[in-house]
């Protein structure tokens, strides 16, 4: 199943989260995947556990800077060397 089918099926009608709170927080939590809410027929509210939250933002961040790193390689700037930036990267961890 595809992360849209994923979304897609999960769609549950507001009174799921007056009437039952916590099989509605299960759902959330067991899929990581966000809920739609449907409200009068039409889609209302995303709903999502924190976790699954902290993951998209962490998928975008990394997104936002591999796209960075993409116009930088394709404006031609020289990139630093592999060998050279993970012995910094040791070193600042070693002192921490």
């Amino acid at each position: 199943m595809s992360r849209q089918d994923n979304i897609t099926a999960n769609i549950k009608p507001s009174i799921a989260i007056r009437h039952d709170y916590n099989s509605f927080s299960k759902i959330c939590h067991e899929t990581q995947s966000p809920v739609i809410v449907i409200k009068n027929g039409e889609a209302d509210l995303v709903v999502m556990s924190c976790e699954a939250y902290q993951k998209m933002m962490a998928r975008q961040r990394l997104g936002r800077m591999l796209s960075e790193v993409d116009c930088e390689i394709a404006a031609g700037t020289p990139m630093r060397d592999f060998e050279e930036t993970f012995a910094a990267i040791k070193k600042s961890i070693d002192n921490a």
